[in-house]
């Protein structure tokens, strides 16, 4: 039975960790929708590419084959799940992602790939616009501080030098572009179940999560 579950939320709300644990729980395809902009994002700033230069980073768009090898994401035979991640591509990819032809052409392509397969898909507008009909619908949260204290430790695990109080102001930057953009807002799907994991370990949101799932199974 193919079963597609949509996972929406603000930046660091571990919507990526969360998906990827119940993708394997469930064997289900993992889509971190989120990497495929910071692709884009990395790959447009690599070029000099410019927001404004529409045109230009359309056909840097069709000019990138992206897939899932597991939980990396692979450009044009390359690796670039660490660099995707890495505080310039987050400081810049909501200006990217803001724009309506970049949308509609990466917005196809996870549509596509969620009409082949069992899938679970985490992003800002998931459940919203790329899978409005997703069978389980996901709003992940937890308070700004958090999400800062959260990235600024996965950031100092990696040995990057990073401060609080910029991350946390990144983070409330981009809280307010992604959810004023024209294109494609970050808001919550009316039938999307609200988990707010600022007093949850990961555990106990996949608990959470998998308890859904489990018993939208049970039904069918």
């Amino acid at each position: 039975m193919k079963i597609a579950i949509a996972i929406d939320g603000p930046a660091g709300a571990g919507k990526s960790t969360i998906a990827k644990i119940i993708g394997d729980k469930y064997n289900l395809m993992y889509i971190n929708t989120g990497a495929m902009y910071r692709a884009v994002t990395l790959c447009a700033m690599n070029e000099g590419i410019e927001p404004h230069q529409v045109e230009e980073l359309c056909r840097l768009v069709d000019s990138l084959e992206m897939h899932f090898d597991k939980e990396n994401l692979i450009v044009n035979g390359v690796d670039v799940t660490s660099e995707i991640t890495m505080p310039l591509i987050s400081n810049n990819v909501s200006n990217y992602a803001a724009i309506a032809e970049i949308r509609a052409k990466l917005v196809e392509l996870q549509r596509n790939i969620s009409e082949k397969y069992s899938v679970i898909m985490d992003g800002r507008d998931i459940g919203t616009v790329v899978l409005i009909n997703a069978d389980l619908k996901f709003f992940l949260t937890a308070s700004a501080e958090e999400r800062a204290r959260r990235r600024y430790e996965e950031l100092k695990g990696r040995d990057i030098e990073v401060e609080y109080n910029t991350i946390l102001q990144d983070i409330i930057k981009r809280d307010y572009m992604d959810t004023h953009r024209e294109v494609d807002p970050l808001t919550k799907a009316e039938d999307a179940v609200e988990i707010n994991s600022s007093d949850l370990d990961i555990n106990g949101v996949v608990n959470v999560i998998s308890d859904y799932i489990d018993k939208y199974l049970a039904n069918k």
